[in-house]
């Protein structure tokens, strides 16, 4: 394993670069739930966590995170990663524990969580867009569904 504690001054730049927020898949899924007439607010300060989009109404924050920063399938990708691991293991692997625990916050507060990764709103909007579609209709009917 690598020693180095801090990313090269290029690849720090390089990656200061990568959006945070208004990333493409978020504008994707926001302008699939415009056109499906679901109204939302965005990147909430007051929320812990803050949220990509937020759903007053229905108290659900939804979440979409990128499968690097957020470690997706984690215990596999990790292996790939072979410059500067102490550094990025550390990163990443305290990305995915803030996760889970404002995901317990937001869940004590009484609102519903979900978390999309980026590639499955580029591969697989319809389900993504199904899954806050159903849980609004369930809303609306006054059975709201257990947090997912």
């Amino acid at each position: 394993m690598s020693t180095k504690t801090q990313p090269s001054p290029s690849r720090s730049f390089n990656m200061s670069r990568i959006r945070n927020r208004d990333t493409k898949a978020e504008l994707v899924f926001r302008k699939a739930l415009w056109k499906n007439n679901i109204r939302f607010r965005i990147h909430a300060n007051d929320i812990k966590g803050k949220p990509d989009i937020i759903i007053h109404k229905y108290r659900l924050v939804i979440f979409i995170d990128g499968a690097f920063w957020h470690g997706y399938n984690w215990d596999v990708y990790k292996r790939k990663i072979h410059s500067n691991t102490d550094f990025w293991f550390a990163k990443i692997e305290e990305n995915i524990r803030r996760d889970k625990l404002v995901n317990q916050y937001l869940l004590a507060k009484g609102y519903t969580v979900m978390r999309f990764w980026d590639h499955e709103i580029f591969k697989e909007l319809p389900k993504c867009l199904n899954q806050v579609q159903l849980y609004i209709e369930s809303c609306k009917l006054g059975a709201i569904p257990e947090n997912l």
